[in-house]
């Protein structure tokens, strides 16, 4: 069982770090745009329908969202809203930094920050809950581990951009500029960590029993996953009518390349929480794991991610030693996922 929820949970990373590679069969197409029509896939559709599954026969979605704690609820949407903020910084850490170490950065600080929050703000909130009682040594330890194994990406990112001309940069990203990537990474990586304090928030909204475990986190994903809808299409929708983009959405030649190619980035960025959530189903039995599944979800992410961005040649050129360090990251971070049980 413990298996086979990591396997799942790292399938789920497989499709997230893959997310990117159908954007760019897009066309003709501002970035607001495809970032509009993807997110209304895989913020809005795909989580309600991730969501339905967590209701019995008998009952509704309605029913379990009028019926829940209106707190919970609303800080669930609301940090799901912050969540969103890094959602949008996160195509800029891509941007400047490539897939491999854009990911890195911003999805290591969001492992670190996503899993110490949670139970800090549900400390203040509901103390009799004692929610502190899960950052035991042992997840405390998985969470350094990851931050370390990515701190050790990072070191490789840093030498990859001391190692390389200005040329050879901007053959692998072709807006590479280090300094600024890593602040817009370091930011979304703190804002993207708001995805699992919405999620520690609405853990409780589901219909108890009646729902199988690896279905109950699915309708805190969809309230996370709408508030962060709010936030993106609203700057989406401000960038449309500042760049005077909206002649995109009546370019019918592309439409129906560029919306199916959305909706399969949608379902794989989707695919990292609806597996995380089935994934979980398999550990009860571990609450070490249970707590620190969110940074295992990151840190394979990462893993993932890097793996793409060797495919992709965004490493290509650098010295040897660069890509061991690169390597070795790669493998701290693999550790991290199973370490936690062993200690």
């Amino acid at each position: 069982m413990l298996f086979l929820g990591l396997l799942i949970i790292a399938i789920g990373a497989f499709c997230q770090s893959s997310c990117y590679v159908p954007i760019n069969k897009i066309k003709n197409w501002s970035w607001e745009s495809y970032w509009l029509v993807q997110a209304i896939f895989a913020f809005a559709i795909l989580p309600f329908l991730g969501a339905l599954l967590a209701v019995p026969s008998g009952h509704s979605i309605g029913e379990l969202f009028t019926e829940a704690d209106p707190f919970k609820l609303w800080m669930t949407v609301l940090f799901g809203m912050l969540w969103g903020i890094g959602g949008l910084t996160f195509g800029l850490s891509m941007r400047y930094l490539g897939v491999a170490l854009g990911q890195s950065i911003a999805l290591g600080t969001c492992a670190g920050l996503g899993t110490i929050m949670g139970p800090v703000l549900l400390q203040i909130f509901f103390p009799e809950q004692e929610p502190l009682s899960q950052l035991t040594f042992s997840v405390i330890i998985g969470v350094i581990v990851t931050l370390a194994g990515i701190n050790i990406i990072g070191v490789a990112g840093a030498m990859k951009a001391n190692a390389l001309s200005e040329e050879q940069k901007k053959s692998a990203v072709k807006d590479f500029n280090f300094p600024k990537g890593i602040l817009i990474a370091l930011l979304c990586g703190f804002m993207s960590g708001c995805f699992n304090v919405g999620l520690a928030f609405g853990a409780d909204i589901n219909f108890g029993y009646l729902t199988p475990d690896m279905y109950k986190t699915l309708p805190a994903t969809f309230l996370v996953t709408i508030g962060g809808f709010v936030t993106n299409i609203a700057y989406c929708l401000y960038q449309n009518h500042k760049n005077k983009t909206w002649s995109d959405y009546g370019k019918t030649k592309v439409m129906l390349n560029n919306v199916f190619f959305c909706l399969l980035a949608g379902a794989l960025w989707y695919s990292q929480f609806f597996g995380l959530s089935l994934g979980k189903g398999f550990l009860t039995d571990y609450p070490t794991l249970m707590t620190l599944s969110f940074c295992i979800l990151m840190a394979l992410n990462v893993v993932f991610s890097n793996v793409w961005g060797i495919i992709l040649k965004e490493w290509e050129g650098c010295p040897r030693k660069t890509i061991f360090v690169l390597v070795v990251g790669i493998i701290v971070l693999v550790i991290s996922c199973f370490l936690p049980q062993l200690i």
